[in-house]
């Protein structure tokens, strides 16, 4: 009989909830069987954005966002359990990493609500959240956690890749053969960009970068963001929309003399994320033979051009070259994470965020 596992996953993104069912039937090899994305309805999507910054009540609020979201997401798992004709007790265990409201490393800490426990009752299988916490007890960023799972199911004796997954941010796995695993975020991935298209055009995302491409970018604007200083930071290193948002992008602006039209902006946040990307891998990964691309930002079409035209002549393709489809890779990676517990092993990578050693990582909620 398979190990069936389930992976949850809801990222910086805010567009829904990602929920893999996964095998792990050899060896460093993982196969989705099966997988759905519950949208985020427009109460909860406010709620959820609203717990990302200080504000009022925040306790309540949080927990009436994180029992919404459980309910979303057992609805999500009930369903693909009921399309692939298996009962609860053939699945071991939920991967839930739930939905970060904050994250503070330098501080020690880092929020995501859930209601695990809750999320366990309604679906009658064992959950295994809190994945940052135990990363971060030990001197550790707690971020970013996929890292460890690309390193134990991608890693090539012969070629050196380099994983960058881009979702509201973005974070780089750089594989080297015979070398430590190096992991970091990069720095924005779609946060500002939804952000933008969402103001200026009431959109929940600029499909493809098409609205991108009609504007140009501000040089101005790249220079004033790029100059931040945690671009110029090494890892480990993580971030989220505590450090990166709008205000942060108002303030970018208001360095102008000049102000960019809509468009021209959202051109020059693509530009800001390649850029990044870009330089990360310059500078953390000398060595790389081809760049691998996951997340949603493998459907930006733009954002992927400029990728390639930066690291030109670096090959530049998705995971979907290597067997994983990019939508997927993060829920099949808490997958793996439940998976780890589960089994008592370490699920986090000490080189990638900086804990004083492997730990295991999440909090059991037996169903």
């Amino acid at each position: 009989m398979p190990d069936l596992y389930v992976g949850i996953m809801s990222g910086t993104s805010l567009d829904g909830i990602d929920i893999a069912l996964v095998d792990f039937p050899a060896p460093r090899q993982a196969r989705l069987i099966d997988a759905c994305c519950i949208p985020f309805p427009t109460p909860v999507y406010q709620a959820l954005l609203a717990l990302c910054s200080p504000g009022a009540d925040e306790i309540r609020l949080a927990g009436l966002a994180g029992q919404n979201w459980a309910r979303l997401a057992a609805k999500g798992v009930n369903q693909l359990l009921e399309k692939n004709t298996l009962s609860p007790d053939q699945v071991i265990a939920i991967g839930s990493h739930g939905q970060t409201v904050r994250h503070h490393p330098e501080l020690g800490f880092s929020a995501q609500i859930g209601a695990p426990a809750l999320l366990a009752e309604l679906t009658g299988i064992s959950v295994v959240s809190d994945f940052r916490s135990r990363d971060l007890a030990a001197g550790g960023e707690g971020a970013p956690l996929v890292p460890a799972f690309h390193d134990w199911l991608l890693r090539s004796p012969t070629q050196a890749r380099t994983l960058v997954n881009i979702g509201g941010f973005a974070n780089l796995t750089v594989l080297e053969p015979d070398k430590p695993i190096i992991g970091f975020d990069s720095g924005p991935g779609n946060v500002l960009l939804d952000y933008w298209v969402q103001l200026h055009q009431s959109r929940p995302y600029d499909s493809g970068g098409e609205w991108a491409r009609t504007g140009t970018v501000s040089t101005a604007l790249l220079q004033a963001m790029l100059e931040d200083p945690y671009f110029q930071r090494n890892g480990p290193k993580s971030t989220g929309r505590e450090y990166f948002h709008a205000a942060w992008l108002e303030q970018k602006l208001g360095m102008l003399a000049t102000q960019p039209s809509p468009a021209d902006v959202q051109a020059t946040l693509v530009e800001l994320t390649a850029r990044s990307v870009a330089q990360a891998v310059q500078h953390s990964a000398r060595r790389t033979e081809q760049v691998y691309i996951c997340g949603g930002g493998a459907r930006n079409q733009l954002l992927v051009e400029r990728l390639q035209g930066l690291l030109d002549p670096l090959p530049v393709a998705t995971t979907a070259e290597l067997g994983i489809d990019p939508d997927w890779m993060e829920a099949i990676a808490f997958a793996w994470l439940a998976w780890r517990c589960v089994e008592r092993l370490p699920g986090n990578q000490p080189d990638v965020t900086g804990a004083r050693g492997p730990r295991i990582l999440g909090a059991h909620y037996p169903a």
